[in-house]
């Protein structure tokens, strides 16, 4: 027995006693539906007839009100003279008052004879709906019963809850106080009912435990019920969010009885709350988020006015009800937020049975009246979401501001949720050919192709403003190419230039994407270039300034133009005005040609602006583009930090950029068993050809050869270089594949093969110019010449690295090495010795452990006694290390900075573990001290 009933227990046997003794009296029992009130009063019957004394017992109903002492007489049964006193009339009707004195004397006297032969407990259970005349009956035996000192002891229930509806005078109303005593039932405190939840299932786990607590919302009736439809942990390990899973369910039936129980007022406020609970974002509120002042209380009273509104009732009675409520545990109300039912369990059940075209309505009403007392356009849309089509502009429109909202926050999934909803409502040809497109661009974009496709091409279909055809054009044509189709794609955005064509800025656009899409298919790629060379040749005006820009990166890749002069024809095609449909592809190739051109920063800062003027719903082929620029720069720089920490899930459509650079970081990291399941998770047989392709096809090379195979990195090397050839990307600025193949060549010892694919990319390089480039082909045709002339070479290699932008990083750091390795053949081993030494300095700032320990091994074959760095101290903490020390020091944990800086929380810990060895620390709370000198 919980302890909220063991005090009501311990009240009535006391009582009992007196009343054995000679003193009887009245033991009023209140408390609300479900709060056990039954359940105290059986267990004081049962105790009271086990110490001798006779049980009269009635239970009311609500089908008593209709027959005149129905309740009396289940409590005393046939009663002699009783039907001879004259034909008793309705309760209440004319007539009735007039035998009542009478008839109340006769069930006196038949209780005063139980009395006289044994001492007796009258229990009335429900005395709230008893018929009339009993009802009054029992209020005057109350009083004969202090008067007349009988051994009965007369126990009633009442319910005694907070309505909606104006309840009727209770039981004692005309009782002096001094004739009763009364105790309120209180609801289950959270810790009795875990205990009866562990009574039943002991071995249940401690979340389950609370999620039924929760659900059972403090009501000793709602928790039993619950707990025998649930059967335990083992038949339903999640306690569900809908009555249906516990269909037919005991559950249910005690909330509608609960309901039934609080009259149709409360019903209606119950049932609108649970609608407007049913379409409230549940999202828990972030850690330490600041609520506007008064946001609780204006909550609630939004809360108020809407429910009184639906329900047609006195807000003040709404007021009390929500009150009463919570503090029976049936509702909470979070911070600043509105009042909930305790668990969703709860909520669906106050919803049952209520028809769905009720239910639709009931959401529409909500929303209307949300709408009228200004609620965010979230919470208006989730009403939206559950409501049938409004048929009024308003209802679309709070749609897509709340989808614009959900993509603003990064939650696409809400935003179609949204989007499909404003679709069923009827909308002009225009507007629904720019939800479509949205909508099929999160579809694609949330690998939802299936779906999304079809939507971009009804929405490419229907009559819009050109730039809305433009915009579906370029989002159909980037879901095709983003799923192997590149030529489909193209033959749309070609047929849409046929519909344009009276629109130039327009057709610029759409050649612009054309070009870009292409190159995932080398034979579509060649005629999209071709075509534009061609039109470009005749006037440049037809092709764009996109288009130009785009000849331009085609130009840097056939190593056709050197870095400066792309660079002054980027500059100068920037300086132009562009449509704001052609500015993304601008910006996006532009930050290309300047990452290749080591005009890093300025490569950011396109990137960063391309990024921002992106709308985030829309599909656009430069999105994917500027994403894989700014990974592009990262790698050349070597801030291999800012890369993937862990390796990218295995794509369908086959590797992309983003594989090739995780996996590249992963060698430079000697992250060698993770770079070997990433290198070996693709099957490159049934990939279709792509730029993307030859990128991890270098990126595979350079595993393999760190991993000891220079066989198969040959392959892969020569592979990428067949393939970038036929693309006609011959140009060492985007995968280096000649000076790469060249080392492996050496390895195998093919010097001569080697040589000649050395010099062929130092005239490629040199052709472009840039110090990165040229410094890289230096370097390896150094390695392959060997001798005097080999060391002048690796010697200009890293004169010129060093002239080169931080992002030379990791090429200088190889240069120094190749030049530490010749010095110590050339027997010049102090020299030998700086370069290598400050190749491993370098390396470990980069945080590139793979070149670290080459130079490490190539000081320790020239006779170094001393290793290469102390790695110990904050000197000797990498880039990376030190970052994530600093925010470790000033309080963040693990998953905060792994947020921060888009890692792995795996990869913060091991950047931890090793800064604590290198600042000689053993815990978190010594980096601020350790780091004090920083």
């Amino acid at each position: 027995m919980p302890a909220e009933h063991r005090e009501a227990a311990a009240l009535l046997a006391a009582k009992a006693e007196r009343a054995r003794a000679g003193s009887g009296g009245l033991v009023l029992l209140r408390g609300a539906t479900g709060t056990g009130r039954t359940t105290v009063l059986e267990a004081a019957a049962r105790s009271a007839a086990g110490h001798g004394m006779r049980v009269l017992r009635a239970r009311c109903a609500p089908t008593d009100a209709g027959l005149p002492y129905a309740t009396a007489l289940q409590l005393l049964g046939a009663v002699p003279g009783f039907e001879q006193h004259g034909r008793p009339e309705a309760a209440g009707g004319p007539g009735d008052r007039g035998d009542e004195r009478g008839r109340a004397e006769l069930l006196w006297r038949a209780l005063s004879a139980y009395a006289a032969r044994s001492p007796l407990l009258v229990a009335v259970d429900d005395v709230h709906l008893a018929d009339g005349p009993s009802h009054r009956w029992l209020v005057e035996t109350a009083r004969h019963l202090d008067r007349l000192a009988l051994p009965v002891l007369l126990v009633v229930t009442e319910r005694s809850q907070y309505d909606v509806d104006q309840p009727r005078p209770g039981f004692t109303h005309t009782l002096s106080p001094a004739l009763v005593r009364t105790h309120t039932l209180a609801p289950l405190t959270p810790g009795a009912a875990a205990a009866l939840v562990y009574a039943r299932f002991p071995a249940a786990p401690a979340a389950w435990v609370e999620d039924c607590v929760r659900a059972g919302a403090g009501s000793p009736l709602l928790l039993r019920a619950l707990l025998d439809d649930l059967g335990g942990p083992a038949r339903h390990p999640v306690v569900p969010e809908t009555s249906a899973a516990l269909y037919p369910g005991a559950y249910p039936a005690a909330v509608s009885w609960w309901l039934d129980s609080a009259g149709d007022g409360t019903a209606e406020v119950a049932r609108a709350l649970a609608v407007l609970d049913d379409g409230t974002d549940r999202r828990n509120t972030p850690p330490g988020a600041r609520r506007p002042p008064g946001a609780g209380a204006r909550a609630a009273e939004e809360s108020v006015a809407l429910l009184a509104d639906l329900a047609g009732a006195d807000p003040a009675r709404v007021t009390g009800w929500l009150t009463a409520m919570t503090g029976l545990g049936l509702l909470h109300t979070p911070p600043g937020g509105r009042p909930r039912y305790a668990h969703p369990l709860l909520r669906d059940a106050v919803l049952t049975g209520v028809p769905e075209a009720r239910r639709r309505a009931a959401h529409q009403a909500v929303a209307e009246a949300m709408l009228h007392h200004g609620a965010p356009t979230e919470t208006v849309a989730g009403q939206l979401l559950r409501s049938g089509p409004v048929g009024a502009p308003w209802a679309v429109g709070v749609l897509q501001d709340a989808a614009s909202l959900a993509l603003g926050e990064g939650r696409a999934t809400d935003a179609m949720a949204f989007l499909r909803r404003a679709l069923d409502e009827p909308l002009a040809d225009p507007r629904r050919q720019r939800l479509l497109t949205e909508l099929g661009s999160l579809e694609c974009a949330g690998d939802e192709s299936a779906s999304g496709i079809p939507r971009l091409d009804e929405a490419l279909r229907l009559p819009g403003a050109p730039q809305d055809r433009a915009r579906a054009a370029v989002a159909l044509g980037t879901a095709l190419a983003g799923r192997g189709r590149p030529r489909a794609a193209v033959e749309v955005l070609c047929a849409a230039v046929a519909q344009l064509a009276d629109r130039p800025d327009l057709v610029a656009t759409l050649h612009s994407a054309s070009a870009l899409l292409a190159d995932r298919d080398q034979a579509v790629r060649g005629e999209v270039y071709r075509m534009l060379r061609e039109s470009a040749g005749q006037s440049p005006d037809p092709v764009g300034t996109a288009a130009r820009m785009l000849l331009v990166r085609y130009a840097a890749t056939a190593g056709l133009t050197s870095a400066e002069d792309a660079m002054r024809q980027v500059r100068e095609l920037l300086a132009e005005p562009a449509h704001p449909l052609t500015e993304p592809f601008l910006l996006g190739t532009a930050a290309a040609v300047a990452q290749w051109a080591d005009e890093l920063d300025e490569a950011d800062r396109l990137v960063d602006r391309g990024l921002s003027g992106h709308r985030p719903g829309l599909l656009h082929p430069m999105h994917e583009a500027l994403l894989n620029t700014r990974a592009d720069i990262a790698a050349a720089r070597g801030t291999y930090g800012r890369l993937p920490a862990e390796p990218p899930a295995v794509h369908v459509t086959g590797p992309g950029n983003v594989h090739a650079h995780t996996l590249l970081a992963l060698v430079e990291q000697d992250r060698t068993d993770e770079a070997r399941s990433l290198a070996d998770g693709f099957d490159l047989r049934s990939v279709p050809d792509s730029w993307e392709l030859n990128r991890f096809l270098y990126a595979r090379g350079v595993q393999r050869a760190a991993a000891g195979d220079p066989a198969g990195a040959l392959h892969d090397f020569l592979e990428c270089g067949r393939r970038q050839s036929a693309r006609e990307v011959v140009s060492p600025v985007v995968t280096p594949w000649r000076s790469a193949a060249a080392e492996c060549r050496l390895a195998l010892g093919s010097p001569l093969d080697a040589l000649e694919l050395a010099e062929e990319e130092l005239r490629l390089a040199r052709v472009w110019g840039t110090p990165r480039t040229v410094g890289r082909a230096l370097r390896v045709l150094g390695e392959a010449t060997g001798g005097r002339r080999g060391l002048r070479l690796a010697e200009d290699a890293v004169r010129l690295l060093r002239q080169a932008p931080a992002g030379a990083g990791p090429e200088l750091v190889a240069a120094l090495l190749a030049q530490g390795r010749q010095l110590t053949a050339a027997g010049e081993r102090v020299r030998a010795r700086a370069c290598l030494r400050e190749a491993a300095e370098r390396a470990e700032r980069l945080g590139a452990p793979r070149l670290r320990t080459l130079a490490e091994q190539a000081l320790r074959a020239g006779g170094a006694r001393r290793p290469a760095i102390v790695r110990s101290g904050s000197g000797s903490l990498t880039g990376s290390e030190r970052r994530i020390a600093r925010l470790a020091a000033d309080g963040r944990t693990n998953t905060e900075i792994a947020d921060l800086l888009h890692l792995a929380r795996r990869t913060v810990e091991t950047h931890l573990t090793s800064t604590y060895k290198k600042l000689g620390i053993r815990r978190r709370g010594e980096l601020r001290e350790a780091l004090a000198g920083e």
